[in-house]
């Protein structure tokens, strides 16, 4: 039997199961439905089992390939990290970073008060116009009430 006929026996037997009451399963026959599944895997092409084994080794030489190529980064990283630890070059870099550091974190702390200024002018702003609508609104509810009376 071809693949496609044995899909279609395990369709019809799935389909021909008994339905579960209140739930979505149902019942079948389980050692017809593993042998034809079996059948299936018997019928496959011997190329779809080289390809599956194909993969298979491609994936291990892939991950293989990965380690190797990490533990070159990482002994390369050591070598250059060493000389360039030794390089004067290095030393003044290091002071460079160090202004650079300290020349942010100074503009850094310039832009956060700045920042906090304008926040506070802002909210000073809101808390006038907020006053502004209070007063308007209790100017409203006092003419409302003197003519209730």
């Amino acid at each position: 039997m071809n693949i496609i006929s044995l899909l279609d026996l395990l369709e019809d037997e799935l389909e021909r199961g008994v339905n579960v009451p209140f739930a979505s399963k149902a019942l079948i026959d389980r050692e017809k439905c593993l042998e034809m599944i079996k059948d299936i895997r018997l019928s496959l092409p011997e190329e779809i089992k080289q390809a599956e084994w194909v993969k298979k080794e491609q994936q291990r030489i892939l991950i293989e390939a990965q380690k190797e190529a990490d533990a070159i980064s990482v002994e390369a990283e050591q070598r250059i990290r060493a000389l360039v630890d030794e390089n004067e070059i290095t030393q003044n870099a290091y002071q460079q970073s160090r202004e650079i550091l300290e020349t942010a974190q100074n503009s850094a702390k310039e832009i956060r008060l700045g920042a906090n200024e304008y926040a506070d002018a802002v909210l000073e702003d809101v808390e006038m116009y907020v006053a502004k609508q209070l007063e308007t609104l209790h100017k409203n509810r006092q003419e409302l009430n003197s003519k209730k009376r």
